[in-house]
């Protein structure tokens, strides 16, 4: 039983260490990056509680809650804010 519960862990933390694999940002010139303490503050403002932000494949990865209260790994373009899914996740499939 416990074989089986470590597997299950550590198959959950596998996958989703690999779910943002396939993101990347276009290139921004450092100048032209908005502060992170920026996306935070206006993703606070949409009703999301920001745990982290950092930097990923030229993109910012934030982690928390998203407006509806569920827990979120989002991309977003440094320059425009934008939101940036992964490879062959859609906005609608974003939030599961």
């Amino acid at each position: 039983m416990k074989r089986l519960l470590l597997t299950a862990a550590l198959a959950v933390v596998a996958s989703s260490a690999f779910a943002h694999g396939n993101v990347s940002c276009p290139a921004v010139a450092k100048e032209e990056k908005k502060p992170q303490m920026e996306l935070q503050k206006k993703l606070e403002g949409e009703g999301w509680k920001v745990r982290k932000v950092q930097n990923y494949n030229g993109c910012y990865e934030v982690y928390g809650f998203d407006g509806t209260g569920k827990k979120a790994e989002a991309f977003f373009n440094p320059k425009t804010f934008e939101r940036i899914y992964p490879e062959g996740e859609q906005p609608e499939t974003a939030a599961k």
